[in-house]
């Protein structure tokens, strides 16, 4: 079984290790079968755990177990293992550096999902039914193509700096120039660099609200918005007391959504500033604490507060969910 230690560096190795595995799982799903699909009428609890046991091994390693780790691991003082208690919950809340990182957290989770599901709401609304509507919906989805690593290369050269002087390479910039003002380095400056990086987020996710919101508003049944037009309501007013009361779940879903991305967002503000010029995140500072700071202890609580932080998120975002679905 020497060869085993090599199967990382050897191709062939790897294909064999494959292959191996799907053997291996095939036999384990074959014997798990044969045995549940006995004509003997096996215990229920027995049936159950022969359909969901591996998924449920599985998920006790692969969730449950690193889950308990990273919680014990925030409690050690970076790799040494020495238990320090909540010494670095007590860094995270009191550390300037730390508190610049919550509050920049802060502002992305309350700032970006509402600009991006308003913005998605109004364009929505604006192009329902128009004459264009699928060439300026596919227009505004099309950002959600790319990755966000591909947007933020795109948007480095939007606010690309070059000295006074010297042709502007950056659009921004440019425009400054014919405006007759100087080029900025607009990521360098606090806060104005956050606003400017949460901008390639809602640039993505603009297109995610728009077409799930544009899906509500064309599900709102023609009855109410006749009655409407009877009564006198035209304009923004059907905008603002017809289309908002009927699509609310679709739009708290949606918001809810949009929060969770943003709190998991990472290859934004990476590739963008690497979290150098005050605009890290927490999803970026854990990554940065546990493996360029070496610090496990305190990326394993930054990770606790950012999970402690999504769960409520999650669940409120699963009853919404739960309540369009019954309306349905």
């Amino acid at each position: 079984m020497d060869w085993l230690k090599y199967a990382g560096d050897d191709p062939v190795h790897k294909l064999l290790l494959m292959l191996i595995a799907i053997v291996l799982f095939v036999v384990l799903m074959a014997i798990i079968l044969f045995v549940v699909d006995r004509p003997r009428n096996p215990p229920r609890w027995f049936v159950g755990f022969g359909f969901t046991g591996i998924a449920l091994l599985l998920l006790l390693a692969g969730l449950v177990y690193p889950a308990l780790s990273t919680i014990w691991t925030s409690f050690l003082r970076r790799n040494s293992g020495d238990f320090v208690g909540l010494d670095n919950y007590v860094r995270a809340f009191t550390e300037p550096q730390f508190l610049i990182v919550l509050g920049n957290t802060a502002l992305w989770v309350l700032v970006a999902p509402l600009v991006a599901t308003f913005l998605g709401l109004v364009y929505a609304y604006l192009v329902d039914r128009s004459r264009f509507e699928k060439i300026a919906k596919g227009l505004v989805f099309l950002p959600m193509a790319i990755s966000m690593v591909g947007a933020s290369i795109i948007w480095k050269f939007v606010y690309e700096f070059k000295p006074q002087g010297v042709e502007q390479t950056g659009v921004l910039n440019q425009f400054m120039v014919w405006l007759g003002g100087e080029p900025q380095q607009w990521l360098l400056s606090r806060p104005l660099n956050t606003f400017l990086i949460m901008v390639v987020f809602v640039w993505i996710q603009t297109g995610f609200a728009m077409t799930l919101l544009s899906a509500s508003i064309k599900a709102i049944p023609t009855d109410i918005t006749e009655a409407a037009r009877l009564d006198g309501v035209s304009g923004f007013g059907m905008f603002w007391r017809i289309t908002i009361p009927s699509i609310r779940p679709a739009l708290i879903v949606v918001l809810t959504t949009i929060a969770m991305t943003t709190l998991k967002t990472f290859d934004i503000v990476r590739t963008m500033t690497a979290g150098q010029f005050d605009t890290s995140i927490v999803a970026l500072e854990f990554y940065d604490q546990g493996f360029r700071q070496n610090d496990a202890g305190m990326a394993a609580a930054l990770a606790v507060l950012l999970f402690v932080i999504v769960v409520p998120v999650v669940v409120y975002n699963v009853r919404q969910q739960r309540k369009v679905e019954e309306i349905r």
